[in-house]
C-alpha cells in the first residue's frame, strides 16, 4: 500500500507539475516580452487561484465536469486540471523570475542572424530560463504532493496518494499507520 501510494503521488505530482509549468510559459512570455494592459490582466488573473481553497476549486470542477463533460469526472486529467488552477501562480512567479533575467537583446541578435522566433526560443531563451523552469516544476511538484482537498474530491476511484492515506489514517486516530506516509512525504520533499 505504501509503494502504491508513493507511485500514485509521484505520477500525479509529476504530471501536474509539468503541465502547470508548461501552462505558465505563455502567460509569462506575454507578461514579460509583450507588456501591455491585456498581458497584465492575463498574468494577474492567474493569481486569483492563489486565494482559493482547494475545496472551492474541487467543487467547481465537480459541478462543471458533471454538467458539461461527465466523462472526465474522476479522471486523472480533471485532477491535473485542478492542480494547474491551484498551483499556476507558483509556476508563473518562478518562471517570470527567470525570463526577466534573460536579456531580450539576445533574442534580437539571434533574429538578426536569421533565426526564426521558435528556433530562437528553443536555442536561446529556453536554455537561459531552464533553471527557473526546473525550480518552478519542483515547487509545484512539492505542493501537489501534499495537496489534499482537491485530490480527495477529484481523484479517480481507487487512487491513493501519500496525503490521502496519511489523512485517512490520522483522521481515524491511527497515528502509527499514518507515520510511514508522513515520513515518505518528508522524504519526497527533500530533493
Amino acid at each position: 500500500e505504501l509503494a502504491e501510494a508513493l507511485a500514485a503521488t509521484v505520477a500525479l505530482a509529476l504530471a501536474g507539475a509539468v503541465v502547470t509549468t508548461l501552462a505558465a510559459i505563455p502567460v509569462v512570455w506575454l507578461a514579460v516580452r509583450h507588456r501591455g494592459w491585456a498581458s497584465t490582466v492575463i498574468e494577474r488573473s492567474t493569481y486569483i487561484a492563489n486565494a482559493l481553497p482547494g475545496i472551492v476549486v474541487g467543487l467547481a470542477l465537480v459541478v462543471a465536469s458533471l454538467r458539461l463533460v461527465p466523462a472526465i469526472y474522476q479522471t486523472a486529467a480533471l485532477l491535473v486540471a485542478a492542480y494547474v488552477i491551484l498551483f499556476l501562480p507558483r509556476a508563473v512567479v518562478t518562471v517570470r523570475a527567470g525570463l526577466e533575467q534573460a536579456p531580450t537583446v539576445l533574442d534580437d541578435v539571434a533574429h538578426s542572424l536569421g533565426t526564426g522566433p521558435l528556433a530562437t526560443a528553443r536555442r536561446v531563451t529556453l536554455p537561459l530560463i531552464a533553471p527557473s523552469l526546473g525550480a518552478g516544476t519542483a515547487l509545484v511538484f512539492l505542493a501537489i504532493s501534499t495537496e489534499l482537498t482537491a485530490t480527495l474530491m477529484l481523484s479517480p476511484i481507487g487512487t491513493h496518494t501519500l496525503a490521502t492515506e496519511f489523512w485517512s489514517a490520522s483522521s481515524e486516530l491511527r497515528y502509527g499507520a499514518a507515520a510511514p506516509y508522513a515520513l515518505l512525504l518528508v522524504l519526497v520533499s527533500i530533493p
